[in-house]
């Protein structure tokens, strides 16, 4: 059965960072755009950052720029995002997804990871 798998959540203190993983199962991820969302508590769900199929990348998310890097390896099926000089306000259950474009609705969900950014 398709599925994305994500990785790498967990507790950090402010100013650190954290490395999450999405790893595709089933399917390819080589012709699909991914992105990654967040949800905060009380929060409606949000885009952060996506990568089409060339690389391109979009930003959803002026409170994150410069801090978070997205990333995909097609050869390992697996896309990433790296967040440094993380805040209590990035804390969030994150998803990644793939799409078919970045502009387009999103084709798979992964089961989100927590993040949490506390001292």
């Amino acid at each position: 059965q398709l599925q994305l798998v994500e990785s790498g959540g967990g507790l950090v203190q402010p100013g650190g960072s954290l490395r999450l993983s999405c790893a595709a199962s089933g399917f390819t991820l080589d012709y699909y755009s991914l992105g990654w969302f967040r949800q905060a508590p009380g929060k409606e769900r949000e885009g952060v950052l996506c990568i089409s199929r060339s690389g391109s990348i979009t930003n959803y998310a002026d409170s994150v720029k410069g801090r978070f890097t997205i990333s995909r390896d097609n050869a390992k099926n697996t896309m990433y995002l790296q967040m440094n000089s993380l805040k209590p306000e990035d804390t969030a259950v994150y998803y990644c997804a793939a799409h078919s474009f970045c502009s387009g609705p999103v084709r798979y969900w992964g089961q989100g990871t927590q993040v949490t950014v506390s001292s």
